[in-house]
């Protein structure tokens, strides 16, 4: 142990909810003896064997990598999603944020396009839909072409980059306060519609994701900026101004089309 290590007491309340159909409350646990050396989800590790060598049930989240890449954890701490560090992912989020004493309050993403499957995971499935509806693009099958065969301006493909960092673990939907899924959306539309290759389904892209966004039940964006505030990539508003202008591009592509017959 580093001489900077310390060992910190806290209380968590965290909310539990047997199944989707059941009702949910909050409960209050101690989480002793933690190292601030340790990880968010490794203190709640520490807390569930303690509960599980009782003959408890443990807490149930979302968890996959640890590593601040797959999106699957994620949960409010505080009212803060994933945590009072910002452009961090729970799981990456270490107890020397905290000091001794605190008490944080746990509760899942709050959004109904986000059903409570158990205490703090959610069914986050809705995103996945959204991305079945255009998030693909038409290529030749065979072997794969040379990089350098497909020649992208910096600025689009650092653009494109960054827009596709977004892991999709619903941060933005839980921070919203109209539970909107528009930087989620945007960010998928973006990367795609910012390179040559995703340019066949450029237009229908926009539209089919936005439409699934709509039947999903994500409530419409405000532009508060809560969304990319608590983005752990921090994916910008920009992505949703872009999103827009490909909305409307393709509603006047297709009234060009109307009103000539065909194609334009």
């Amino acid at each position: 142990m580093s001489e900077t290590t310390k060992k910190i007491n806290l209380t968590l309340r965290v909310w539990r909810q047997k199944g989707p159909k059941e009702a949910g409350a909050f409960a209050e646990y101690n989480a002793k003896n933690i190292s601030t050396d340790a990880s968010f989800l490794e203190m709640l590790d520490a807390v569930n064997e303690e509960l599980i060598a009782k003959g408890e049930d443990p807490i149930a989240f979302d968890h996959d990598c640890r590593e601040g890449i797959c999106g699957s954890c994620g949960f409010m701490i505080d009212g803060q999603a994933h945590g009072p560090q910002m452009s961090t992912t729970v799981c990456q989020l270490h107890m020397r944020a905290f000091k001794d004493g605190d008490k944080l309050t746990l509760e899942p993403w709050r959004a109904s396009a986000f059903p409570v499957v158990k205490d703090l995971y959610t069914d986050r499935s809705a995103l996945d839909r959204i991305i079945t509806a255009g998030g693909y693009i038409s290529a030749n099958t065979g072997s794969a072409r040379d990089a350098n065969s497909i020649l992208i301006p910096k600025t689009d493909a650092d653009h494109a980059f960054n827009s596709a960092t977004c892991i999709g673990c619903g941060a933005c939907v839980a921070s919203c306060k109209n539970a909107s899924a528009a930087l989620f959306t945007s960010a998928k539309i973006s990367h795609m519609a910012l390179l040559p290759q995703g340019q066949v389904e450029r237009k229908a892209r926009a539209e089919r994701m936005v439409a699934q966004m709509d039947a999903e039940g994500f409530g419409g964006c405000t532009s508060t900026g809560a969304c990319s505030a608590s983005c752990p990539k921090d994916i910008s508003l920009v992505n949703i101004a872009r999103m827009n202008r490909e909305l409307f591009k393709a509603k006047l592509l297709k009234d060009e089309e109307v009103e000539t017959g065909g194609g334009i």
